[in-house]
């Protein structure tokens, strides 16, 4: 079961224009520090909203995946939703054992908020790249 939406993926070709739109257009105010992810192939900044975050990535380096997203949505666009899980493991093999694919060799990798995460194909998500990240603070059930 999942839990708590934890953030929107929001791809964009410049994470300092996105900042414009969030604290210009929606008033946003707490955004983080752009920070590079060279293992993931993006660069990130977050949204901090009370109930979520929009997580804002940008390419790092050629062999970023988001490139080929961007070169369909020029301007950018929603690239994931991210959702919160109580055990990663169990997660993954709950996904698996329900037909879905999950991205990758299928051993969750650490993600931007330092605890292990997954990727499920959209094809098997209703059209939807989903991400499942442990909860924060759950550490104890990210360890295999």
């Amino acid at each position: 079961m999942i839990g708590k939406l934890n953030h929107v993926g929001v791809a964009t070709p410049s994470i300092e224009d996105s900042w414009k739109l969030y604290r210009e257009v929606f008033g946003c105010t707490d955004i983080t520090e752009k920070r590079a992810l060279p293992e993931q192939g993006v660069w990130v900044s977050f949204v901090n909203l009370p109930n979520a975050q929009i997580e804002l990535i940008e390419p790092y380096g050629e062999n970023s995946p988001i490139t080929a997203f961007l070169a369909k949505n020029p301007k950018g666009g929603q690239h994931h939703v991210c959702f919160e899980v109580p055990d990663i493991y169990a997660a993954r093999d709950d996904m698996k054992a329900k037909g879905a694919t999950v991205l990758g060799n299928g051993e969750p990798r650490i993600g931007a908020h330092g605890v292990p995460v997954i990727f499920v194909h959209p094809k098997d998500m209703g059209g939807v790249l989903v991400e499942l990240m442990l909860e924060p603070g759950a550490a104890h059930a990210g360890a295999h």
